[in-house]
């Protein structure tokens, strides 16, 4: 029987999670280290906190998760599985749900990157798993296109093996050889790219060679979680703690079904080379529900409401002297409406920098998306109700005192 205090502490539980809800209770009860009910130990430790106006990004924790994940988290925690089994239950579940042969939860996309490639050079074979990432006797080449290079090719690396670079599709036929583990490609990097998408597959079929895609900030739009593997990816990397707003600590590989299967035996908790890359239930369950309730909400209705938000920022501008707005969506990563403010920084007086550096050490703290080449570029969809009027205020005084 689930008594009147169980839900109360459920109940508060969940909300002290959400964020400013500390703010709203008597110091007795928002954080005192006695109080594990309300302990706000961020707060303790004095660091900062902000309104995040500037997106997914994973050195500013990236998203928050709904209250539904967390929840389902918090009851995962008081369970005991076999760990295997939940992994499979959950993967058999992602994989009905996105239409895909095989689907598992991995330690971030990172995580998802070297179990791909682990998966590619050691299959399910039990020596070779053990023997990563030696790989002088196994096959140990992964061709990339030389524009599609990042550091976070370095997820690929860890499983022993070399990336060969190339720039046509030409070259890339030459490149195959009895050593050709994999093909990887970067979805970002898509217009730096000789070779497209679908040019990509068709000689990745032809010559029999698995192609991964690294997706792993293009959610949303959510047709991205079925248009990859449809394209016909081998394997298909996501962030789950970005546009997903899942744990923050884990991600998706989606792909083909003997593929997935070798990916999990050289994935925790197997004695294997991503046995560092541990997902454990509370990961696997929340990112199962964020997986669900993103799927299943309403994108139109939240695309408008983040051009309205876009919308109220601008107005709080508008007529500024100078000052000039516009909503763009970036091509690739981070698809969604932002804003960005440009002004004549001679004749305000304030350059790009210094606004930003303004709204990062005032009150709130903003942060605002970073490597704007002029002016002011705010994201809003991470912006939790009622923020943007925060966000269009606070950008309006630091104009207006320059």
């Amino acid at each position: 029987m689930i008594t009147k205090s169980s839900n109360r502490r459920s109940f508060l539980t969940t909300l002290s999670a959400l964020p400013g809800f500390g703010a709203l209770l008597p110091l007795s009860a928002a954080a005192v280290p006695g109080n594990p009910e309300t302990r706000d130990v961020i707060a303790e430790l004095g660091v900062r906190r902000f309104i995040n106006a500037a997106g997914t990004y994973t050195s500013l924790t990236a998203s928050l998760m709904p209250p539904e994940v967390f929840s389902a988290m918090q009851v995962a925690s008081r369970q005991y599985v076999p760990l295997n089994d939940l992994h499979d239950a959950v993967g058999a579940r992602i994989a009905k749900l996105l239409e895909c042969e095989g689907a598992l939860v991995s330690a971030g996309c990172a995580s998802a990157l070297s179990l791909a490639t682990a998966a590619c050079v050691a299959g399910s074979d039990r020596d070779k798993i053990r023997q990563l990432p030696d790989t002088h006797t196994l096959k140990n080449e992964v061709i990339v296109q030389a524009s599609h290079r990042n550091g976070y090719d370095h997820a690929i690396r860890n499983a022993g093996v070399q990336l060969i670079e190339v720039e046509t599709a030409q070259q890339l036929e030459r490149a195959i050889n009895h050593r050709t583990a994999m093909m990887a490609y970067f979805n970002f990097a898509t217009p730096n790219g000789k070779i497209a998408h679908e040019e990509f597959i068709a000689l990745g079929k032809k010559h029999g060679i698995p192609t991964l895609i690294d997706a792993a900030a293009d959610v949303p739009p959510v047709d991205n979680l079925f248009r990859f593997t449809k394209m016909g990816f081998d394997l298909v990397a996501f962030s789950g703690g970005k546009g997903l707003r899942g744990p923050q600590s884990a991600g998706l590989l989606l792909g083909r079904k003997n593929l997935i299967e070798a990916a999990r035996l050289n994935d925790s908790p197997n004695d294997s080379l991503c046995r560092t890359n541990k997902v454990n239930k509370e990961e696997l369950v929340g990112m199962l529900v964020a997986l669900e309730l993103f799927v299943g909400r309403d994108h139109k209705a939240v695309w408008k409401d983040w051009e309205a938000q876009c919308s109220r920022i601008a107005a709080a501008v508008a007529g500024m002297k100078t000052v000039k707005t516009e909503t763009f969506i970036p091509e690739i990563a981070n698809a969604v409406p932002h804003l960005r403010i440009v002004w004549d920084e001679a004749a305000l007086g304030m350059t790009s920098a210094e606004a930003t550096k303004k709204m990062r050490e005032g009150e709130p703290s903003i942060e605002l998306r970073p490597g704007a080449r002029e002016g002011l570029e705010v994201a809003v969809w991470m912006l939790d109700p009622g923020e943007d009027e925060i966000v269009a205020r606070r950008v309006r005084e630091v104009l207006t005192k320059a």
